[in-house]
């Protein structure tokens, strides 16, 4: 077997962590920026400097924009907080900042919960708000915790406040919190900084774990959009000789030396259709090509993703260096508006249009980076005013708040406490989907004194046609989260239909893997051939239910997928083929698909969920040294990393060190994890361990835990339930099994211990009670006809055993 790259990463990866030594406030940088790569320009970085010898109109707006000002070194020029000598409490900490030999401080509590004085590095961001980048050994930065507000004292701004300004009592936002300054959720390394300047190389050293990170430029300049531009300014310089001048047509990008060329060079229009009345365009923006490379090109940074390539090439597409976030609920809404931040693109590849061909330049100037108009102008620039900015179509009155365009179909959600975001996804207000999905809608976001059936009858009374209220792929996917009992075919329905957007089908695919039934892999398997990337992934993934042979039939061939994304799943389904004893070109091919995927979890080795892959991806292959080995290593990076420790547990159980799964459980819960489902986690796998061993009454107390601290794990209330049972506390189990399905109503393993344990305990009416909710979920679940069976000879042993009448 031949798993070069799993074996490698043994070679790179340490034994434990480096000390977390705060830097001393007497150390500083020399007046160079440390972090500026001295070997950029053989990468053809040439600066914006030299673009602006001949782009000057360009450099102009792009001075003073967010882009421009994404991050500095901390100067009196840049630096727009208070820092004389001022104080803030948070959280219990009071912070001071302050100024010293020309330097800018903070005093503020560190690593270990102590103050300490931090010298401010770098500014971070420009508006609504500024934060402050601090040095720390291995080459890292952190992100204060503490930011400025730069909006204007009457919006609220001009002060210092918290990123996490709401106290959680479960998880304190003191030092052994992940999300404190200090954490790996703070480090500019990996977090921030491949999208605020130009040509990030992150230089991760996975055996020392320090980084050596350096950019091209601090800011997003030219070349972080426009890709690298010597070859460019070399053509451009031979102009006057008359080389490449006459050779290089007007549309050729590449023989001027262009890698992105982000232009419109097709002479298209947008333009009223005067049949209908709305916007199109002179000439169809094919989604292949240029017009579609400047969305993506914007996407590499304005979109929640996770990266998976180190080396990008200018012009590819998304899927072949980032996974874009799927429609999942912590993060979107069912029907796919905002909840977390998600950095727009995800959203605005669900709109309209962005499928008629709408591209970012049309709605923001690209190097400003403001609107080309301001209100309602900028929609006007397509849409006829006479026709949509009028009280005819808004019912506002003129001027007013609910007569902005983007108030009805942009509604806007703070992130980072004060910055205001609105929603890409350009759709029309769905009050009648709150009703029936939980989901916000723009009526009711300015209308807080009225309820959502009062905006939808509003809004049915200005626009009764019901295809304004067609169905929506929001209602499958709420179906899915609800555990409706028609929820895999509707997820199935949606997946199938190619005139939803590929997020929101490739969503319904990753769902489906939850609700999946026996026909469902016909579906899949037409899938696995879609158009859109992001779908034939999801259809991938879900091959992880199908059966070893099934995978291999179907997974193989995209083996040579275009897309990385497909590829990369592709090899994680097919891993166990390698414990198969398949050998020459089979082997060879796998294993080279299997080095990609571990090539790709490579590029975060700074991160435990890398190494936690890794440590999945070997256990496939049946490699459980290499497995250990990763998983001990994202232990290293944080030992409160507990999927890493529940994992190395279980890995233990299948090698037989009972002993050593025991060892790691008790270690993890002695790491004190933060959040109740992590304790959860450690305490149920724990419990398990405790029953093989048969100390039962030390497993249930384990288990009562697991359940306990995670009330919404419907499967923790069940295995405590049935080790109540099976200690004969039967009745016991039940209130538990009732109290969990009062939390998770459809789970059909808790039905179906509910009509058991009622049967055994002889309470037949109880049982044919829940016998009828699982009947009424699950028409034609194949248990039925063994609990009928079941409750009617408990009916009839009932019977036989009535007294006599009379």
């Amino acid at each position: 077997m031949d798993l070069r790259i799993l074996w490698l990463v043994l070679l790179l990866i340490p034994a434990a962590q480096a000390a977390d030594v705060p830097v001393e406030a007497a150390s500083r940088f020399t007046e160079s920026d440390p972090h500026l790569d001295p070997e950029r320009a053989h990468r053809g970085y040439m600066g914006t400097v030299v673009c602006a010898e001949c782009h000057q109109a360009e450099f102009d707006l792009w001075k003073g924009s967010d882009h421009d000002l994404a991050m500095t070194q901390a100067t009196s020029e840049t630096v727009l907080g208070n820092f004389d000598d001022v104080q803030i409490q948070a959280h219990g900490v009071t912070s001071r900042f302050f100024r010293r030999d020309g330097g800018y401080f903070v005093q503020t509590d560190g690593p270990d919960g102590q103050l300490r004085d931090y010298s401010i590095r770098y500014t971070f961001g420009w508006s609504p708000l500024q934060q402050y980048l601090i040095a720390f050994p291995g080459g890292r930065l952190q992100a204060l915790g503490l930011a400025w507000d730069t909006r204007s004292p009457e919006q609220g701004g001009q002060r210092w406040f918290h990123l996490y300004p709401d106290p959680d009592p479960n998880a304190p936002m003191d030092h052994r919190n992940p999300l404190h300054w200090t954490g790996a959720e703070q480090t500019w390394n990996y977090q921030c900084a491949d999208c605020h300047s130009t040509d990030l190389q992150k230089r991760y050293d996975p055996e020392q774990q320090v980084y050596d990170t350096r950019y091209a430029e601090i800011n997003v300049a030219c070349e972080a959009c426009h890709g690298p531009g010597a070859r460019h300014v070399d053509w451009a310089r031979a102009q006057p000789a008359g080389e490449n001048a006459e050779t290089a047509a007007g549309t050729d990008a590449a023989g001027r030396g262009l890698l992105v060329d982000l232009k419109d060079r097709d002479g298209g229009l947008w333009q009223i259709n005067p049949e209908t009345g709305k916007p199109e365009r002179s000439v169809i923006r094919s989604p292949q090509g240029g017009p579609h490379v400047q969305t993506e090109t914007c996407a590499r940074c304005h979109s929640r993703r996770g990266r998976i390539q180190d080396a990008l090439t200018p012009t590819e597409p998304l899927h072949q260096g980032f996974r874009l976030a799927l429609l999942d609920p912590a993060i979107y809404f069912p029907d796919g508006q905002i909840k977390d931040e998600v950095f727009v693109h995800g959203s605005f590849i669900q709109s309209r249009m962005y499928h008629q061909g709408v591209v970012c330049s049309d709605c923001h100037e690209p190097h400003r980076l403001e609107l080309h108009a301001e209100g309602n102008a900028v929609c006007a620039r397509c849409h006829t005013a006479a026709r949509y900015d009028s009280t005819e179509h808004h019912h506002h009155e003129a001027g007013s708040t609910g007569a902005a365009c983007v108030a009805c179909h942009m509604p806007q959600r703070y992130y980072m406490v004060v910055d205001e975001r609105a929603d890409h996804s350009l759709r029309v207000p769905r009050p009648d989907l709150s009703l029936t999905l939980g989901t916000p809608n723009a009526c009711n976001a300015c209308h807080r004194d009225k309820d959502a059936a009062w905006a939808a009858t509003a809004v049915e009374t200005w626009y009764p046609d019901p295809a304004y209220r067609g169905s929506h792929f929001g209602e499958a996917l709420h179906a899915a989260d609800a555990n409706a009992p028609d929820a895999a075919e509707r997820l199935l329905a949606l997946a199938a239909d190619t005139t939803q957007p590929a997020i929101a089908r490739a969503s319904a695919l990753d769902r489906l893997r939850n609700h999946a039934d026996p026909t469902a892999l016909m579906t899949v398997q037409r899938l696995l051939d879609d158009p859109q990337a992001q779908v034939r992934a999801q259809a991938v993934r879900f091959l992880d239910l199908a059966d070893l042979q099934t995978r291999v039939e179907l997974a193989w061939p995209l083996l040579s997928d275009p897309a990385l994304t497909v590829r990369l799943e592709a090899a994680r389904v097919l891993a166990p083929v390698m414990t198969q004893g398949v050998g020459g070109e089979l082997a060879d091919r796998l294993s080279a698909a299997l080095e990609e995927y571990a090539i790709a979890e490579m590029v975060n080795a700074d991160r435990p969920e890398a190494h936690l892959n890794l440590g999945l991806l070997a256990v496939e292959a049946g490699e459980p040294r290499v497995a250990e080995q990763a998983y001990r290593t994202a232990l290293s990076l944080d030992r409160r990393f507990t999927p890493a420790r529940v994992n190395l547990a279980d890995l233990y159980r299948v090698l037989g060190r009972e002993s050593e799964a025991e060892a790691e459980l008790v270690a993890g819960l002695a790491a004190e994890p933060v959040t109740a489902s992590e304790r959860a986690d450690l305490h149920y796998a724990l419990g398990l361990v405790q029953v093989r061993s048969q100390r039962l009454d030390a497993a249930l107390a384990e288990l009562a835990r697991a359940a306990e601290l995670a009330p919404q794990n419907s499967r923790y209330a069940h295995v405590y339930a049935v080790a109540l049972d099976g200690a004969g506390r039967t009745p016991e189990a039940l209130s538990v099994l009732e109290a969990a399905q009062g939390q998770a109503r459809t789970d059909r393993a808790i039905l179906i211990a509910l009509i058991q344990y009622n049967a055994k305990l002889g309470r037949a009416d109880a049982a044919e009670r829940w016998l009828d909710v699982l009947r009424a979920r699950t028409p034609g679940d194949p248990a039925l006809i063994q609990l009928e069976e079941q409750i009617k000879n408990l009916q009839d042993v009932g019977a036989t055993e009535s007294p006599a009448s009379g």
